[in-house]
């Protein structure tokens, strides 16, 4: 049996070199050579526990009960259904290393509460004192190593390497002039823009060279080619219209899959999502597939290319405020739809704070509008701006998509349908309109009852 190295990074979309971005990341670029690498993932939240929840479990963010962020109140309803714990129940020795976020704080180091995720192995050290998190990225990468190393069970392992990197705040640009650097697309090119895109090339170096730790362990050890090994990312880059939004800068995500016989070498321009990362471990590492997965495996698409699906599904509920919204995307369109009609301005505490976001905020970010309804035409609209949902041209799209998207959310049990999301007790939410996501006021956030 194959063993299954898990690495994953936080806000990274696909700025990464594999990708064709100038972030130095060559061993990523190095294990993309010798991987399946996707162009045309998509994660089915950009926010982050939804995402990692999704992914982790198989199924949609409203079927996990993963509405939002987990250090805000939200939880696993069948924390069984966590890849660590199924991988538990086949034999897999389950070990973590850094980040999840599917319990608590994505820094948490509760092992009653990680043990219940399904993972028997905590590695993860203290992040106390650990500025930016990069020197505990590090040493979290070194225990992964390290454990690496010395293993000798026979059962195969499933290690989850997670880092805090590239999340906010970055670390200080280092060796990295960012006079010449251009900031993230899109976004507007000056001074603090640039300054601010140094420091998040510099913390994805810092992420790269914790990948190239784990690699050459796996390699020094002689079980690099009976390792399966992803490396993945959980939605889009902190920026204005980027993470936390439905457009593909928000969703779309790197996807690098090797497995030691097949798909090495390939780049796979097809559409997939997350959900279907779950069925293709299971049968790569020859395991039946739960009953309750909602993807596909891709692993016909990696020896033949073969296509496995035609649309993506993907959702926001609760970030920092309440934005219920959903969407579906097909190789060339891309259906929204927000369903707080009565709230179509911008949420800016969903922003995380940014160069980028200070200068929008003195330039009327607060007030921008956004559609109920909005249909792109991705092939001719990649930055999707234009919204085509009336254009006579487009109706009959427009009509299926919103079809599709209707019969999903019934197929799925999508307590939208049955009107506002309540806010529980012991939910953390900002109320509409606040401008920090980490306000210390308490007039900035939600009564506790319904939105």
């Amino acid at each position: 049996m194959y063993n299954l190295v898990y690495i994953h990074t936080h806000d990274t979309g696909r700025s990464i070199s594999p990708y064709g971005y100038s972030c130095q990341s060559d061993n990523l670029l190095a294990l993309a050579r010798e991987a399946t690498l996707f162009t045309h993932a998509y994660s089915c939240a950009p926010t982050c526990s939804p995402s990692r929840a999704a992914m982790l479990t198989g199924q949609l963010p409203h079927q996990t009960g993963m509405l939002g962020l987990a250090h805000r109140g939200f939880f696993l309803t069948q924390p069984r259904h966590h890849l660590a714990n199924y991988l538990a129940s086949q034999g897999y020795h389950t070990v973590i290393s850094g980040v999840q976020h599917e319990h608590g704080r994505y820094t948490d180091l509760d092992p009653e509460g990680l043990n219940r995720l399904g993972y028997q192995e905590i590695l993860t050290v203290s992040a106390q004192d650990k500025p930016c998190y990069v020197a505990w990225d590090r040493q979290n990468a070194l225990r992964a190593a390290c454990w690496i190393r010395e293993n000798d069970d026979e059962k195969p392992f499933f290690l989850a390497y997670g880092m805090n990197a590239t999340h906010r705040p970055y670390p200080e640009a280092s060796g990295i002039d960012p006079d010449y650097v251009r900031p993230a697309f899109p976004g507007e090119n000056n001074a603090d823009a640039r300054q601010d895109e140094a420091a998040f090339q510099t913390s994805v170096r810092y992420a790269d060279e914790n990948v190239g730790l784990i690699i050459q362990a796996l390699k020094e050890k002689g079980i690099y080619d009976n390792t399966v090994i992803l490396f993945t990312t959980d939605h889009g880059v902190a920026n204005p219209f980027q993470k936390c939004h439905l457009n593909d800068f928000g969703i779309g995500v790197s996807l690098i899959l090797r497995h030691p016989v097949y798909g090495q070498g390939l780049i796979s321009d097809q559409l997939v999502s997350h959900l279907d990362v779950y069925p293709t471990l299971c049968e790569m590492l020859n395991l039946p597939a739960p009953g309750w997965l909602e993807g596909v495996s891709l692993v016909s698409l990696l020896k033949d290319g073969k296509p496995v699906r035609d649309r993506i599904y993907a959702e926001i509920n609760f970030h920092t405020s309440y934005e219920p919204a959903r969407c579906v995307r097909t190789e060339r369109y891309k259906y929204i739809r927000y369903f707080d009609e009565n709230w179509l301005k911008t949420n800016p505490s969903n922003t995380d704070e940014s160069a980028q976001k200070s200068f929008l905020l003195k330039h009327g970010l607060a007030d921008r509008r956004k559609p109920a309804e909005a249909l792109y035409d991705c092939y001719y609209d990649p930055t999707e701006t234009h919204n085509v949902i009336n254009e006579s041209e487009y109706l009959i799209i427009a009509d299926q998509l919103r079809n599709d998207l209707k019969k999903n959310m019934e197929a799925t049990d999508d307590p939208l349908l049955r009107g506002h999301l309540e806010i529980k007790p012991c939910h953390k939410v900002n109320k509409k309109g606040c401008l920090l996501p980490g306000s210390r006021d308490p007039e900035d956030y939600e009564p506790q009852g319904r939105c």
